[in-house]
């Protein structure tokens, strides 16, 4: 990470910020999307989603997929600006969001991947659908998975502060960074996730450029609100990143659909977030990827809450050329 940008993120961490209030019309879009919300029975559990329906005789359909500690609540400022063009999916993750848990309380990434892979056939996206992923964080790494695992049903891609691939060492992550995950990944990450719920009171608003208004927190805090395994996702998800080729199911599957997506000519769409978080070495990976468009948007890792309209409007924009 190059020092200019450090410091440009340390500059926005360290200064107060005001709060941004909604503007009417994205408080009006939203609403009306977070009014679709619906819920399916999964294997054991339930799974929540928002699915704004099919427009008119369009058959496209697209899904946003979240991570880390978010929800499809993410997304409700983008989804207004696709919805005119195509059925929008959004699920909340297993254990996140207005989902149910998982009764065995485990919550691994093929555990995540499971339930989320018997959603798309519990939601009727039958073989022959053709669907347009849009991912971020963890969503990502189950989207892109699923996308190398169905191919002939996959329309077009878009990722943004994405795991795109490995990594290689820890010398990869800026030294402060690394210390980070590595804490979580030992015994201290349950005091600091499963006490503390330091991923949504800290991380959260901590890599988001403007503040969250207090109703927005409440939002994203509601699935965690009580100490103790209801945090457990979002402390097992970064013990799930593939670092030094661990976890090794973990390695190998993000490996696959690297390799895949540098050769795959499915079209793509990379939105980069400046200054990003991990954006600037993801950008690397993602324009060797052939068929890519790249746009930039101002965000730091949930560029989302940031730069909604213009991720909205590029999204849109991208798939009138698909």
């Amino acid at each position: 990470m190059a020092l200019s940008r450090v410091n440009r993120i340390l500059n926005h961490l360290s200064k107060s910020r005001e709060i941004a209030r909604p503007s009417i019309q994205h408080l009006s879009g939203a609403t009306s999307v977070l009014s679709t919300r619906k819920s399916v029975k999964i294997l054991d559990s339930s799974i929540s989603y928002l699915d704004t329906g099919n427009v008119q005789q369009n058959k496209n359909t697209v899904v946003f997929l979240h991570g880390n500690p978010t929800a499809a609540y993410l997304w409700r400022n983008i989804i207004p600006h696709v919805q005119d063009q195509a059925r929008c999916l959004a699920p909340d993750l297993i254990g996140m969001g207005h989902s149910g848990k998982n009764p065995t309380g485990s919550y691994t990434y093929f555990d995540h991947y499971r339930y989320l892979s018997e959603w798309f056939e519990a939601i009727g996206i039958g073989i022959s659908d053709k669907v347009t992923i849009v991912c971020h964080d963890w969503g990502s790494g189950l989207g892109l998975h699923w996308c190398h695992m169905n191919q002939d049903q996959v329309n077009a891609i878009v990722h943004m502060e994405s795991m795109v691939s490995t990594v290689p060492s820890w010398d990869m992550f800026p030294e402060l960074a690394a210390k980070f995950f590595q804490a979580l990944r030992s015994p201290t990450g349950e005091e600091m996730v499963i006490k503390n719920n330091l991923f949504v009171e800290r991380l959260l608003p901590g890599s988001i450029i403007r503040e969250l208004t207090k109703e927005e927190m409440d939002e994203y805090r509601k699935p965690y609100v009580s100490e103790g395994e209801s945090r457990r996702p979002t402390l097992t998800w970064p013990r799930e990143i593939p670092v030094e080729r661990q976890p090794k199911d973990v390695h190998e599957t993000v490996t696959a659909y690297s390799t895949w997506l540098r050769q795959t000519q499915i079209p793509k769409l990379y939105i980069h977030a400046d200054p990003g978080f991990f954006s600037p070495a993801i950008k690397k990976t993602a324009l060797k990827f052939p068929n890519t468009t790249m746009v930039t948007v101002k965000g730091l890792h949930f560029l989302q809450e940031d730069s909604p309209d213009e991720i909205g409007k590029a999204i849109s924009k991208f798939l009138e050329t698909i």
